[in-house]
């Protein structure tokens, strides 16, 4: 019996402990499962939060931007009000961004180089010193200033040296390039007296290619000088224009008496108001480059100019006053200012600012009769300039009429070119001869 009951203590032992090792195991489980649990819960939680904070985040800057964006509109709505604000204030660029220029009206010499030989010297040029040769660039034909001197000249005329006067332009196109940064040639547009030679210029435009931006700057003999060769008069335009970048640009110069004016692609940079006049002869020079070539093409010279600026009378007994005091004292009054299209009798615009001085006068003498005389110089045949002189004359009789003058006390008359004033050998006197003249009766 005792054995009995030893074997069945025994085999309870046994079972207990077989229980007890299975619930082991199930906590072991549980507390594994527990803990995989909260491990995805932190998981899931760092995620949210991440995803939150992101949320977060973009909420901000989209904030920022729709604040910048704001501040953007406000900046740009008073950068409008200060643009509004400078159009009322003086702008030092004005000037140098005027774009009047007007190319003469009757051209004396023009050359594209399109029909000449590359390699070639430029034929319708002059060798001054120095070098020069047809060349094509960007599959353009232009003359190549091969060397580190390089001076031309255009042949005009048969090579004379006066064909420019007192009222021209002179246009060309120019290329140089100097993008590498590595050197760069001074290039100048001289113009000279028909009685000076190189380095002897009337007027001097110069730049120098140098740097970012180029200067351009213009010498000049001024008015009271007795010679030709004495630049004590300046201008310069500073950093105005890039042309140094190997593309073409445009370049132009208008002389009108006394004034200069120079442009770059249009734009006005030079505006000389008073320099001496007697023009004869241009060169193109370029110098102190051997590396490479400055390109010029499409040149370009004309009789005629920018309008002469000048300021308006508004007292009339002024603009009379020289018109009064001619008559008065010769009983008669020449101009050379009331002035026609070439081979013409149509007066040019400019023309009537000088008739409006005219009629003034003889509007405040009513009474007063003239005999209006057209005079040419001896350029042509008598059988053209003496129709063409009367033609002149009545034109100018017109004019007076369309002005109230009464044209009962006009009479046109012509005169051709058989009462010269000066010499017709020479421009200056040609020009003299070319006037009108009203003769009190």
């Amino acid at each position: 019996m005792k054995k009995i009951l030893l074997l069945i203590a025994i085999f309870a032992f046994i079972c207990a402990q077989a229980s007890g090792q299975g619930f082991l195991n199930r906590l072991k489980d549980k507390a594994k499962e527990t803990a995989e649990r909260n491990i995805e819960r932190k998981v899931e939680k760092g995620v949210d939060d991440a995803l939150d904070g992101n949320l977060g985040k973009n909420k901000k800057d989209k904030d920022k931007k729709d604040k910048d964006k704001d501040k953007k509109s406000k900046k740009s709505k008073n950068d409008d009000a200060d643009d509004e604000e400078a159009e009322d204030t003086y702008d030092p660029q004005a000037g140098a961004a005027k774009s009047d220029f007007v190319r003469g009206s009757v051209v004396m010499f023009e050359d594209n180089m399109q029909d000449e030989q590359v390699g070639e010297f430029p034929s319708k040029w002059d060798l001054v010193r120095g070098n020069a040769e047809i060349a094509t660039i960007q599959g353009q034909k232009c003359i190549a200033l091969v060397d580190g001197d390089g001076w031309i000249t255009p042949l005009v005329k048969g090579g004379i040296k006066n064909y420019l006067g007192d009222v021209f332009t002179v246009e060309y196109d120019m290329l140089f390039d100097d993008r590498p940064k590595d050197g760069a040639p001074h290039i100048e547009l001289d113009i000279m007296n028909e009685n000076e030679g190189r380095d002897h210029e009337l007027i001097e435009i110069q730049y120098f290619m140098a740097y970012d931006r180029q200067n351009i700057d213009c010498s000049y003999v001024r008015p009271t000088a007795e010679g030709y060769t004495s630049k004590e008069g300046s201008a310069t335009a500073h950093e105005v224009c890039v042309i140094n970048d190997g593309r073409w640009h445009h370049f132009a110069l208008s002389f009108n008496k006394r004034a200069i004016k120079f442009y770059v692609d249009g734009k006005r940079v030079i505006n000389v108001p008073n320099a001496k006049s007697g023009a004869g002869w241009l060169t193109l020079w370029s110098g102190g480059m051997d590396k490479r070539p400055t390109y010029v093409k499409n040149v370009v010279i004309a009789k005629g100019a920018v309008e002469l600026y000048e300021r308006k009378e508004t007292d009339i007994d002024a603009k009379v006053a020289a018109i009064e005091k001619s008559i008065a004292e010769t009983g008669k009054f020449v101009t050379n200012n009331i002035l026609f299209e070439t081979g013409k009798a149509t007066l040019k615009p400019e023309s009537m600012e000088e008739i409006k001085k005219v009629a003034e006068y003889m509007k405040a003498n009513p009474t007063a009769r003239f005999e209006v005389q057209g005079h040419t110089d001896n350029q042509g045949s008598d059988k053209t300039n003496d129709p063409l002189s009367q033609q002149r004359a009545e034109a100018v009789v017109k004019a007076l009429e369309g002005l109230g003058v009464d044209g009962f006390n006009l009479r046109a008359v012509g005169k051709g070119s058989h009462e010269p004033v000066a010499d017709n050998k020479t421009a200056e006197g040609r020009a003299q001869n070319r006037r009108v003249e009203f003769i009190k009766k």
